[in-house]
């Protein structure tokens, strides 16, 4: 772990108390391990517990915990598949608990290319959505997703947009842009 993981914090997506079914050791010599997202750079963690640590899914905890042993970056199609089928609800929680952040991606998103904007990567907003988007921003920041899809005709769940976008950034490795997921 580098010392930018310090503060780094993940929840749980899956817990597994006797390891990876893939691991040939003996099930007494296999140590726990959860898998992970990180709340921040939406990457994926496998990290290894100690025998005191103490984790449930949904569970939030610092990267640097002293119940965590090992910690290492994976990929979606690494981890298991009950982190699979927990990761949507994961980032849906995270993207509520943190709505200024996620609403001002919105509000801060910029061109990448002359053709191509930030706002063209969220699913479903095409050129005149984007455009409205743009206008209404000039006028006055959004606040909240709320004020984001009464101010913007034609904007439904303004929130499960950017959660979709989070997933497919977690979920594909060769994507070309990314907004969320380092």
């Amino acid at each position: 772990m580098t010392d930018s993981d310090s503060d780094a914090v993940a929840v749980v997506l899956d817990y597994l108390p006797h390891g990876r079914a893939d691991d040939d050791r003996p099930q007494y010599q296999k140590p726990s391990l959860v898998y992970a997202l990180g709340a921040d750079d939406f990457r994926l963690y496998e990290c290894v517990l100690s025998e005191d640590a103490d984790l449930s899914i949904g569970d939030r905890f610092a990267l640097d915990d002293d119940g965590i042993e090992r910690v290492r970056e994976t990929t979606h199609d690494d981890v298991s598949g009950g982190a699979r089928s927990e990761l949507e609800y994961a980032v849906d929680a995270i993207v509520e608990a943190d709505e200024r952040r996620f609403v001002d991606h919105y509000n801060d998103a910029q061109p990448i290319t002359l053709r191509l904007h930030q706002l063209n990567l969220l699913p479903g907003i095409g050129k005149k959505l984007r455009n409205t988007i743009l206008e209404e921003r000039k006028r006055k920041p959004f606040e909240s997703f709320e004020e984001l899809e009464e101010r913007v005709a034609g904007l439904h769940d303004s929130r499960s947009i950017l959660v979709e976008r989070i997933l497919e950034e977690v979920r594909e490795d060769d994507l070309k842009y990314r907004s969320f997921a380092r």
